[in-house]
């Protein structure tokens, strides 16, 4: 690290909402987040739900002057929807996909065509090492119902490990983005008592934005106000969080959010308020935040309740699909009667017979590609279900290594007064 003055650094995340011939206003929002940008005059912006390349490439013009320099992060069949806009040059950017992200079948929901992620961009400002990162987690579509519960456990587990494994040599992280989790919500917990990030808006000096920083607001007309009533009205779940490391202080100097409509327009920038936080980066020697073992306990509650969920699937699917192959060998044996009875009729109509042939093979085929869908779902909780349980048995023999050594350590103590007295 080679600098000394403290740096300060503006940070822009916002959800987009742009589905091109669905979401409203589409092109002429774009044009006002472009102006927005602009103005706000940003070291990076973090933006999500860019779901069309063109706009991406609408705004890489608009902001070109201003910000050089910028990714989009292309996933799935669709894309992830995620682009980055900076004033500072990148120095690496990668893309990390989720294992899991809803379902195929329910496309009215659209995530899983998203191929949601996680991406990053690495900054070097006067010596000093930023890692960004811009993510998107699955929607919560019914909270007392929510079968994508364990899907966004999975998500935020594999986030902070996607974090912590790849920072380890950051002055300074940053991650920005719709992570459609409440503030105390499990994931949300998991993410930042592991990683050590801190809630921009818990820690910023001065706010400036809608109440509790809600991003979700019931006043917005492209929200669906019925599902905020239980709330009062709004939520929070866009966030920019942040951490320093030994050497470097990140303070949140302010935090504003957009409220409502644009200025001179009958409709705001998305369906999502717009975040954007003033940050202090001061050189120390300051240590990080220890994590919690509460946090990941209890997402690998939540992980084993969808694994079992998940199997029950898998299991259902393959009964299904041993149903109908028993109904196919049954038919194919019916159609074979012909061949050894000679003169003998089909004693089924060929209409109906045929129709349950198609029914047969539809079931067993759908059934088959349910259950290589759940298996695949199965692997991956279990491979995150792995993965917390090693790293709860690594912080448990970290903690008995640290009592074992502090009991050791009070003998001692102990044995030197007590020979001292003599």
């Amino acid at each position: 690290m080679t600098t000394s003055a403290p740096i300060r650094f503006r940070v822009l995340s916002l959800n987009c909402w742009g589905i091109r011939y669905l979401s409203k206003n589409c092109k002429e929002r774009f044009v006002l987040i472009g102006d927005l940008l602009n103005q706000e005059q940003l070291d990076i912006a973090l933006l999500q739900e860019v779901w069309c390349e063109k706009d991406f490439l609408f705004l890489k013009k608009k902001l070109s002057s201003i910000y050089p320099y910028s990714h989009y992060f292309k996933s799935g069949f669709i894309g992830s929807g995620l682009a980055v806009f900076s004033r500072h040059q990148f120095h690496d950017a990668f893309l990390y996909r989720y294992s899991l992200n809803g379902y195929p079948y329910m496309a009215q929901h659209g995530d899983w065509f998203g191929g949601k992620a996680v991406g990053k961009v690495l900054l070097n400002i006067n010596g000093l090492k930023i890692h960004v990162f811009v993510t998107h987690l699955h929607a919560e579509y019914c909270r007392e119902k929510d079968s994508y519960l364990p899907h966004r456990v999975v998500q935020a587990w594999e986030l902070q490990q996607f974090i912590r494994h790849t920072s380890a040599a950051a002055d300074v992280v940053i991650l920005g983005g719709d992570l459609n989790m409440h503030p105390d919500d499990l994931g949300t917990r998991l993410l930042r008592n592991y990683t050590g990030l801190q809630d921009s808006f818990s820690e910023a000096a001065n706010f400036d934005g809608c109440e509790e920083g809600h991003t979700h607001i019931s006043e917005n007309p492209f929200t669906n106000t019925d599902n905020l009533v239980p709330f009062g009205g709004g939520i929070r779940i866009d966030y920019i969080l942040f951490k320093g490391s030994g050497e470097v202080d990140v303070s949140c100097e302010s935090l504003s959010t957009t409220k409502g409509p644009v200025p001179g327009h009958p409709f705001p920038y998305s369906d999502h308020e717009a975040l954007t936080a003033e940050f202090l980066f001061t050189p120390t020697t300051k240590g990080n935040r220890c994590s919690e073992r509460q946090s990941v306990n209890e997402a690998r509650t939540e992980v084993k309740v969808g694994l079992h969920c998940a199997e029950r699937m898998r299991h259902t699917a393959a009964r299904t699909g041993i149903m109908g192959l028993v109904l196919l060998v049954l038919e194919l044996a019916i159609a074979a009667v012909p061949l050894f009875a000679l003169g003998a009729e089909q004693p089924f109509p060929k209409a109906s017979f045929y129709l349950l042939g198609a029914l047969c093979f539809a079931i067993l085929l759908s059934t088959l590609l349910l259950y290589i869908f759940y298996s695949m779902e199965v692997k991956a909780l279990q491979g995150t279900e792995d993965q917390m349980r090693l790293a709860l048995s690594k912080s448990l023999v970290t903690y008995s290594i640290l009592t074992v050594t502090a009991v050791h350590l009070v003998d001692i103590r102990t044995s030197s007064v007590f020979e001292n007295e003599i």
